[in-house]
């Protein structure tokens, strides 16, 4: 299995295409291991001439992990935040936008495009603003700028997000890990059944890690609002958002398009907060003419 030494910790990576063809980093959310970008988006992604390369956060799937690390809880941290208050936490979105650019380093990639989903969108905001002269271009998937005053998301969504299993048998992890994805799911294309009792099935058992989204969310609520940094970016950005999306409702997409100067926008009706495969070719078609277009 693939490791690297970044930005002082191990990474887990995987890469697909042609290694000789630009670079495109992708980050995923919070909580969420690298199997969650659909083999069939990275392989799209890489029939367009792109060396695809998707890693597991830190304190996720198979990259080290920050065991016995205590993060603030949830309302601790929320409280602050509304006072102004910065809380302390284990590490921050900016700690982890440079272990994306320390994997750029590890393999000896100058330049890639950059490719955030959810808080992984977050994660790609900071990084191309702290490493801009590291990025061709930009792409954040429904991700958001921070802004304090944007609709919140679902409470059923948040619920199922933060509600955790009854217990750690494997039946329950996969049943409590599909009602999440329905929950926060695209209405207009929903998954197959047996498509996602697998694919969660095959997730708990590469790693099944429950401490990791606790200090995930805590960075998450300290970084706070984005719009300041967002307005610095200058890389070429498209924001692709579902306009049915529960968790990060599509209002939080089009304020980080309006927030960096030239995006561009696109939104699906329908999508909500996942990668169905109805959608893999229009997602990855778009993500891929952009990169082109950013390098001309």
């Amino acid at each position: 299995m693939p490791k690297a030494t970044a930005n002082g910790i191990e990474i887990h990576y995987e890469e697909t295409g042609n290694p000789a063809d630009p670079a495109m980093l992708l980050i995923m959310g919070f909580g969420a291991q690298l199997t969650l970008w659909p083999d069939e988006l990275v392989e799209r992604l890489a029939s367009h001439g792109f060396r695809v390369i998707r890693y597991d956060n830190r304190d996720i799937g198979l990259s080290e992990k920050f065991d016995g690390v205590k993060a603030p809880g949830l309302i601790k941290l929320t409280l602050m935040s509304k006072i102004g208050l910065t809380p302390k936490v284990p590490y921050t979105l900016a700690d982890m936008a440079d272990d994306g650019a320390g994997l750029l380093d590890a393999l000896g990639i100058d330049k890639a495009h950059i490719v955030g989903a959810s808080m992984g969108g977050m994660i790609a905001q900071h990084l191309v603003h702290r490493h801009a002269d590291r990025c061709l271009s930009l792409t954040s998937v429904f991700s958001t700028s921070g802004n304090p005053k944007l609709p919140p998301a679902r409470p059923e969504a948040m619920k199922a997000l933060v509600t955790r299993p009854d217990s750690t048998d494997e039946d329950v992890l996969v049943d409590h890990g599909v009602m999440l994805a329905r929950t926060i799911g695209s209405p207009g294309y929903p998954t197959a059944e047996d498509r996602l009792r697998d694919r969660t099935r095959a997730s708990i058992r590469r790693s099944f890690y429950p401490e990791g989204p606790t200090r995930h969310l805590s960075a998450i609520v300290a970084d706070g609002d984005r719009r300041p940094m967002l307005r610095d970016i200058a890389v070429p950005t498209l924001v692709l958002h579902g306009e049915d999306d529960p968790l990060v409702p599509c209002e939080g997409g089009r304020d980080t398009a309006a927030c960096i100067p030239g995006a561009k926008l696109k939104t699906i009706r329908g999508w909500g907060h996942d990668l169905p495969l109805e959608l893999v070719d229009e997602v990855a078609d778009a993500i891929a003419g952009h990169a082109r277009t950013a390098t001309g």
